[in-house]
Parts: structure tokens; C-alpha cells; sequence
């Protein structure tokens, strides 16, 4: 993975070195290169420098999902798609979740509702005051043309005050090279299709004390987003700061997703993961990036959390 110089929120070398110094504390492998380096191992990208991390790599993550659940399968678990949960009740044996579909008994439950972890967590009589509040990201994949790109990954230098990483160039398991995401406010937490709405998200969003206090710190940030998203050249220029010759027929439609974010009544934008627990029950409230590469480290440690 490099991590540019120069673009997301930091910029300039002196950035540059403070990532790298905490990288090095925190074990991680790094070389610091200049940008007479960068220009050599990725002469297609534009930046002051960059952090190079061997270490990182990709996955299909649909394919390490079906191996985990063939697993749970074999070990005698059963899996329950697209049921809704109305109720859930613990008592001093153990825990039962109810819907539509049917109940469940189990002595431990662990939630990771994700976008609905807040309501699922006070359906269970979790006294949570943070809200999450989702943000589409908007992605674009490049013409098969273009798969050459880059070798690696490419990230922009991320805003420290902001839990978003920047749009950035992943190529994929399939060969594809995808640039994005953005971080635009949704107003439904299911909501996929751009310009989705879904009234009761959107009151809780636009209502919650805590939003207006992330939106009237970062009016600046937003308004960029928003036109990025409602603007193809807006979003171009985001990744033409590291990679120049992109153009606007390079950027082809992609799938978006939606990052489930905690946000506290005093509007801060919790960075970190996030776990509240009850005496048979686990519910994780925030799990930013990198959830996913973190998560059979997550799930050692919610397993910990279930044997105490």
C-alpha cells in the first residue's frame, strides 16, 4: 500500500514522517520514500512522497465470508437471513431474540448490527446515547484498459480529525481497479440507491444534536462531498491530485456502500471501535476500517469479552 503525500487533509512531507514515525511504534513495516521513489515504483502517480507498507494486501471478502460460514455450518450453527428483530429479552439464563420469523434462545448473544447497532442495542435494554448516522461511499471502477494503473494500493494522506480514509486506487481480486470512496450523508441507513430517503432515518439524523454539531464543525468538508457526489468532475479532481491523467471517462458506475458511523450527543465522530456489553450479551456499536481485515481479531476479542 502507498500512502501519497500531498493529498487528503495533510499534505507535504512533514506529514509524511509523522505516519511513519507512528507506524514504526506500532510495529507495523514501512519504508519512507521520497518523491524521486515514488515516481519510480508508481511513475503514474503524482506526490511529495509516500509511505510504502509491504505488509498490506487484498482479499475477496465474499469468499472469506462463505469459508467462515461453511465452518459455523459444520460445527452445527444455522444462519437466519433477512429477519427482522422486534424484541429482545435477557434474563439470568440467557438471551431471546424475537421477529416475524420466529424467536431464537440463546445463553449468550453477541450483536453486530452495524447500521442498526443503536436500535438493536436499546431494544436490549442497553442505555446508548451516541446515534449512528450513515455515509454513502460512492465508488467508480476504471476501463479494463486502465487495470495497469498501479501496482498496489494507493491512498491519500487521511484527515486526522475526520474517520474516513479518502477516495483512493484498490485493484481487485477479479483485476478490476476501483477509486473511491467518498463520505456523503445518507438519509436512509438501507439506502444503497443514490438519493434514497427513508423518512424515520432521516428525522433521526437531521434531529440528533450530535449531527449538528459534526455538520456545523465540518461545513466546509461536507459541502466538498456533496458536490463530489452530485458532480463527476468534482470527484475526478479528487483523484487527479495523485493520479493526473484519470479523466472523466475513466470514472464508470460501481455499487456504493454505506458506512455505519457513531456519532456522541457532542458531535464526536468516534474513530474507534466501540463495544458495550451486558452479563450475557456483546454489542459492538462502532467498527470502522479496517473491520473487515481486523475481524477474526475482533472476534478472538468479543469471544474474551463473552468468557469473562
Amino acid at each position: 500500500m502507498w500512502e501519497v503525500a500531498g493529498g487528503y487533509g495533510f499534505g507535504g512531507a512533514g506529514a509524511d514522517a509523522g505516519l511513519y514515525e507512528r507506524a514504526v511504534a506500532n510495529g507495523v513495516q514501512v519504508e519512507l520514500l521520497d518523491a524521486g521513489e515514488l515516481g519510480r515504483r508508481e511513475p503514474r502517480i503524482a506526490g511529495v512522497g509516500a509511505l510504502f507498507v509491504p505488509g498490506t494486501g487484498i482479499v475477496d471478502y465474499g469468499r472469506v465470508t462463505e469459508a467462515l460460514a461453511g465452518r459455523v455450518r459444520a460445527a452445527g450453527g444455522e444462519f437466519v437471513m433477512g429477519a427482522e428483530v422486534t424484541a429482545i429479552e435477557e434474563d439470568s439464563d440467557g438471551v431471546t431474540v424475537a421477529g416475524p420469523a420466529g424467536s431464537w434462545r440463546a445463553r449468550r448473544m453477541v450483536a453486530c448490527a452495524g447500521l442498526q447497532a443503536d436500535r438493536v442495542a436499546r431494544m436490549a435494554g442497553v442505555a446508548v446515547g451516541l446515534r449512528i448516522v450513515p455515509f454513502r461511499g460512492e465508488y467508480y471502477r476504471l476501463p479494463p484498459a486502465r487495470s495497469d494503473l498501479v501496482s498496489t494500493l494507493i491512498y491519500p494522506i487521511p484527515n486526522p480529525e475526520l474517520p474516513f480514509l479518502g477516495v483512493h486506487l484498490s485493484p481487485t481480486i477479479d483485476g478490476e481497479l476501483t477509486v473511491g470512496p467518498n463520505a456523503v450523508l445518507g438519509l436512509a441507513r438501507e439506502g444503497y440507491r443514490k438519493g434514497s430517503i427513508d423518512l424515520r432515518d432521516a428525522r433521526e439524523v437531521l434531529g440528533y444534536r450530535g449531527f449538528h454539531r459534526v455538520a456545523a464543525a465540518n461545513v466546509r468538508t461536507g459541502l466538498r462531498e456533496l458536490r463530489n457526489s452530485v458532480f463527476k468532475r468534482g470527484y475526478l479532481a479528487e483523484c487527479r491530485r495523485y493520479c493526473p491523467e484519470l479523466t472523466i471517462a475513466d470514472l464508470l458506475p460501481r455499487p456504493a456502500g454505506i458506512r455505519a458511523q457513531a456519532v456522541l450527543p457532542d458531535g464526536t465522530l468516534v474513530h474507534d471501535f466501540l463495544i458495550e456489553r451486558t452479563e450475557r450479551s456483546v454489542h459492538v456499536l462502532n467498527a470502522p476500517s479496517p473491520a473487515a481485515t481486523s475481524a477474526l481479531p475482533i472476534a478472538e476479542h468479543i469471544v474474551e469479552q463473552l468468557d469473562n
